[in-house]
């Protein structure tokens, strides 16, 4: 007994003995970490944050006041190849008319083990990037030289920025483990912050408080009048404060794991935003920046940028004036007024609800932001006597605010009421129509604003079901060959997002991605109708040929009804999910399969007919398969009814796809007629 406890002893010295002689100085890269070949906790990650620290502190400069510094320091590991994406850096840096976020200090180094030395490459200047991504934006990139397989590197760099009223987001996790981190907020007690935590990591949060001080210098004249002289008093005063501080100090930190059908996986990213709450300095009275959404609405849609906009006409009116004449009814002018603006103008790729060029000069050069295109269309409907208001929006890559902020939107669409009936119009993308928003769009509730400022959510995820409509006529040879004739028709957001991915794609490429998408079938005689007629559906029709579409053993014959359309893997594999499942928009997927199966053959065992359901009337699933004579009819019925469907119903839905699954995965069997016009069930003529 007294050996095994001094045995253990040493084990639990060496670990703690290891963990504290790691060495997280800028520079000073080990040996050990340079031969780590795999993350012992997560042997599937393409590299890890062996450290990484991000300090974030408050800054007193005379005649200008308080600025946010922030130090960051990342030390990286890298794996394999799928790795070296993580040599790559971004950074967002914020600006105004006045003020602009700044970088300075950027260090950079690759580490790499040649012939069992440490070398090391400097990153040089011409690798660093930046980029305008609006006029309020711009990005910072660089990457680091000579990456291989089992690099590490490190860099570290400080952001000055004048915005303290709006911290950055501190994210608590990467898509790859961090081994460690050490996070810090220090702010002087004049500011006080509200933090909101999101995720489903454990944060515990460390608090203290340390003494600061600002040093006051300067000089004031003093005029008494009369005939008394002017004089200057110099000040020289330390002002001390208290500095209060929170440590997020976190080992282990498990990487963010993509799952499918989730809206945004940021949403889910553990991290935590500070909202600054007000300001209170000595001997001078508050300032609140504590905000509703109704004040934030107000304030954007008080904006030049914004709802100075919607009173600018003049630029359409000829325009305008035509399109009226040529409708009879307000649904009609409301599409074509929508058409109009979609055909003229090009999205810049911009995101954004102010304008970047304003709706007059983007009108004239036909090209523009989100708010330049949406705000112009919302004007138009609106000068021609329609109920149109714009829409905030935060996309699906924008994420959920978690707090009334005015970056918690980063989007504008339009809406018209016609009928009582609300439609939903996003002009920036030639494949939309009326009530069919891109998909980028489709992020749970938007806020729509009335004219004199306030606001009423409204739910932009749409209800209607997007059918596919699926027919094929299939001939089976006694040699497993199948040769066929396929028709498709997509209806609503499928119609959307076949030509929002091939509208502009060469018919020859996405041939070759279609054959290559379905077990290498061969088309022919390819028709597509409707590819780019917005709003219609969008049908597709060929001929196939696929080879070994059935196992042929003995005298039997066995296959898939489905043959290469079969879904023969549950798309939900985790054992539980934290995550809502987010489908985009609610679908039903209807197949009807004729198939003639060759002469000398009989149907002796098909799958039996299914019709199951989820509870609430969340999703239904109906397998119908007939014979008789030479064909077999197979006719299927898939519906899920909500776009987005809560993790509680995970595993309910998971069992549901486990029997569709199952059911379009089982086989067919038929065997060969003998002599006498009959067959048995093991195959032997009789």
């Amino acid at each position: 007994m007294i050996q095994t406890r001094t045995t253990l002893f040493w084990v639990l010295l060496t670990v703690v003995f290891s963990v504290n002689a790691q060495n997280f100085k800028f520079g000073k890269v080990s040996e050990q970490e340079l031969k780590e070949t795999f993350n012992p906790k997560d042997s599937t990650a393409a590299a890890t944050v062996l450290y990484r620290s991000k300090n974030i502190r408050f800054d007193y400069t005379k005649g200008i006041g308080f600025k946010v510094i922030t130090d960051v320091f990342e030390r990286i590991k890298i794996y394999n190849k799928a790795g070296f994406d993580y040599a790559t850096i971004s950074q967002t840096l914020y600006k105004d008319d006045s003020d602009v976020e700044s970088i300075s200090g950027l260090k950079a180094y690759t580490y790499n083990l040649v012939n069992g030395k440490v070398e090391k490459s400097k990153m040089e200047k011409s690798a660093v990037f930046t980029t305008e991504l609006s006029k309020y934006r711009k990005e910072g990139k660089f990457t680091l030289p000579n990456i291989k397989e089992g690099s590490v590197i490190e860099y570290q760099y400080r952001i000055t920025s004048p915005f303290f009223y709006s911290v950055d987001e501190i994210v608590l996790q990467y898509d790859i483990p961090i081994k460690r981190q050490e996070i810090s907020f220090a702010t002087p007690e004049y500011f006080n912050f509200k933090p909101f935590i999101k995720g489903y990591l454990t944060v515990a949060p460390k608090y203290s408080s340390k003494s600061g001080s600002i040093n006051l210098t300067g000089s004031i004249r003093s005029t008494p009048g009369g005939v008394a002289p002017t004089t200057t008093k110099y000040i020289n005063q330390n002002i001390d404060y208290k500095i209060n501080s929170t440590d997020y100090n976190m080992s282990d930190v498990p990487a963010l794991k993509e799952e499918p059908f989730v809206n945004d996986m940021n949403n889910y990213r553990s991290a935590v935003k500070y909202e600054l709450q007000y300001i209170k300095f000595p001997e001078q009275m508050q300032k609140n920046y504590t905000t509703t959404w109704e004040d934030v609405i107000k304030n954007i849609y008080k904006s030049s940028d914004f709802g100075g906009q919607l009173t600018s006409n003049k630029y359409f009116d000829e325009d305008l004036v035509v399109l009226k004449k040529s409708t009879s009814s307000s649904i009609d002018l409301m599409a074509a007024i929508f058409f109009h603006v979609q055909n003229r103008m090009t999205w810049n790729n911009i995101y954004g609800y102010s304008v970047d060029k304003g709706v007059k000069r983007a009108y004239k050069e036909r090209s523009g932001n989100v708010a330049d295109i949406n705000l112009m269309l919302t004007a138009m409907l609106q000068e021609a006597g329609l109920n149109a208001k714009p829409v905030l929006v935060s996309t699906r890559g924008h994420g959920i605010p978690l707090f009334p902020t005015m970056e918690g939107f980063n989007y504008v669409i339009a809406s018209v009421e016609i009928d009582g009936e609300m439609i939903l119009l996003d002009a920036t993308n030639k494949y939309t129509s009326p009530n069919l928003l891109p998909t980028r769009a489709l992020n749970w509730f938007g806020k729509k604003i009335e004219k004199d400022g306030s606001s009423v959510s409204i739910n932009l995820l749409p209800s209607q079901l997007s059918l596919e409509n699926v027919q094929m006529n299939v001939k089976l040879d006694e040699n497993g060959e199948v040769k066929g004739k396929f028709r498709s028709t997509g209806h609503y957001y499928n119609a959307y997002l076949f030509r929002n991915t091939y509208g502009s794609s060469n018919e020859d490429d996405y041939l070759e991605k279609l054959e290559n998408r379905n077990n290498g079938i061969e088309i022919s005689n390819y028709l597509i109708k409707n590819k780019k007629g917005n709003g219609k559906s969008v049908q597709e029709s060929y001929e196939f040929v696929l080879d070994k579409q059935a196992d042929v053993v003995g005298d039997k014959i066995y296959f898939s009804p489905l043959f290469h359309l079969v879904e023969a893997e549950n798309p939900f594999k985790q054992e539980e999910r934290k995550y809502p499942i987010d489908l985009m928009f609610p679908k039903r997927d209807k197949y009807l399969v004729i198939i003639s199966i060759p002469d000398d053959y009989e149907v002796i065992s098909k799958p039996a007919d299914m019709n199951i359901g989820m509870m609430d009337n969340m999703g239904s699933f109906q397998y119908k398969i007939l014979s008789g004579g030479r064909q077999l009819q197979l006719m299927i019925d898939l519906k899920l009814n909500q776009a987005v469907i809560g993790s509680e119903h995970y595993s309910s839905l998971k069992e549901f796809f486990k029997n569709v699954v199952e059911k379009q995965t089982e086989k067919v069997v038929l065997s060969k007629i003998t002599t006498n016009g009959t067959s048995d069930s093991t195959g032997k003529s009789r």
